[in-house]
């Protein structure tokens, strides 16, 4: 991990331009992640309130199988935790591995990872840049001050649906 982060810090970055949009109130109620797209949309209600462009696993075709695999998940998951001393500056933990994704790992004798997060950016970078490409272990990383309005809105237990 400390050498893939070390790495991506010499890919070129690129720097967040013009004024964050006007906050978002309340809180929102679901994620979607579509993989193929590299988005994230944030809705309340079921409207789409926000969308960002992600980062995922550095091997992100297909569903995450195993530890190590650069994969990132698929499927519908919860925030099950909070980490604001997250090395990617602040990070919403997802409840994977899940039962199914334990028993099929089980089977067929390897660990099937865990410690997904959607987080920002690492925090040796300057704040308002972001690493280009996909970059993370498996998680799903967006700038560092979309990270700080998606954990101000995010509770325990929203659901976040992870698209191929």
């Amino acid at each position: 991990m400390v050498g893939l982060m070390t790495a991506s810090l010499f890919l070129p970055n690129e720097r967040l331009e013009g004024p964050p949009p006007p906050p978002l109130t309340g809180q929102i109620d679901r994620i979607v992640i579509e993989k193929s797209a590299r988005r994230m949309q944030l809705l309340q209600g079921g409207k789409v309130v926000r969308s960002h462009g992600v980062a995922l696993g550095f091997s992100p075709d297909g569903d995450k199988d195993r530890q190590g695999d650069g994969r990132t998940p698929e499927g519908e998951f919860r925030i099950d935790r909070r980490n604001d001393g997250s090395a990617f500056h602040l990070s919403l933990g997802l409840d994977y591995p899940r039962p199914e994704d334990r028993a099929r790992a089980a089977a067929a004798g390897y660990s099937p990872g865990g410690d997904i997060f959607i987080h920002g950016q690492p925090n040796a970078l300057p704040d308002g840049w972001k690493l280009k490409g996909d970059w993370t272990e498996g998680c799903i990383a967006v700038a560092n001050r979309e990270m700080r309005e998606i954990r101000a809105v995010t509770p325990i237990g929203t659901v976040v649906e992870i698209r191929p």
